[in-house]
Parts: structure tokens; sequence; C-alpha cells
């Protein structure tokens, strides 16, 4: 039999499971506390309970969850990015995906997205070659948020071709941003 601990910490996982398929598939505004404690099967008390408010909900839900340090040489670098975005493409990364939807209405959204970003940004430029190595961990953040922002929200056409697909076209690009040649 599970202690009241354990049993709260279930609660607590499937409600925010629940969040981020919500938050991820209609937005911040359109997602009720309701429907989420529906979804995790709980109760809007409880939702309100343990998280708060909404807005709370959808931090620890919308949290972009780190890939992990970044270092290497060019190459290596290159192939962390690679598997990394494969990744993204292969299973729909529902808390980015919720934090990437809220991104263009809510500020909070934007800024953790933002913020993610460009700590990534920051660790891959470090380690680059080059003068302009600020710029193309830039562009390779922007190619990566745009391919997961069209396949997985937009659903743009030619982007439902398999990861290895979609990897065969992008990973010389990654390739070619992070050696510098």
């Amino acid at each position: 039999m599970a202690t009241r601990v354990e049993q709260r910490q279930a609660t607590e996982a499937r409600i925010l499971t629940a969040a981020r398929q919500l938050f991820g598939e209609h937005g911040f505004d359109r997602t009720t506390i309701r429907a989420i404690a529906t979804e995790a099967g709980s109760d809007p008390g409880l939702v309100m309970r343990y998280f708060g408010s909404k807005e709370k909900l959808f931090a620890q839900a919308a949290a972009i969850p780190a890939d992990g340090p970044i270092e290497g040489t060019p190459e290596q670098i290159a192939q962390l990015l690679t598997a990394a975005l494969t990744e993204k493409l292969t299973d729909e990364p529902a808390a980015s995906l919720a934090a990437l939807r809220a991104m263009f209405s809510h500020p909070e959204a934007a800024e953790e997205v933002r913020a993610a970003m460009t700590s990534q940004q920051r660790q891959i430029a470090a380690q680059l070659p080059g003068d302009d190595a600020v710029l193309r961990s830039g562009v390779i953040g922007a190619l990566t948020l745009g391919l997961v922002i069209s396949r997985h929200l937009v659903r743009l056409d030619g982007l439902d071709a398999s990861p290895e697909e979609l990897m065969a076209v992008v990973g010389p690009f990654i390739e070619e941003l992070t050696t510098g040649t």
C-alpha cells in the first residue's frame, strides 16, 4: 500500500502530465483547471492545493528541461545537437510544446523559452571556433526551434517525414555550423 507521500507524488505527477498535454494542445488561455483535473483523474481542488494557481501549474508544466551539458569538440557538439534534435522530432516534447504554444501570448512563457535557448546557445558558442560562433549557435537554435514548432505545432507539409529523413537534410547544416567550415 502506498504511503500518503507516495500518493501525493503520484497525483502531482498525473496532474503535471495532464497539464503538459493540455497546455501543449490548447495553450494557456483555453486550458482550464477543471479540464486538467478531469484528464488527471483528480479533483480541481487538489490541483489548486498542490500548485496554487493556474499560472504556477503552467510554470512547472512548461519548464523546458535542459538538454544537459554541451561540451566537446565541434564534431562532438554536432553529434550531441543532432541527437537532441532527432529526439525532439521523434517524440512530441510535451513540456516544450506547452511553453512554445504559450510564448506567443504570454510574456512569461516567451522568457522561459528565451532563457533556455540562450543558455544552450552560450554553451555552444563558447566551444566553437571562429569569431562568428555566437551567430552560428544562434542559427542552430533558430533552426531547432523552427523545426520543432513547424513539425509539432504548425504541422507543415513535408515535416511529417521520419526524423531520420529530416536529419539527413538538417544534420549537415548543423555540422557545418558547429565546425565553421
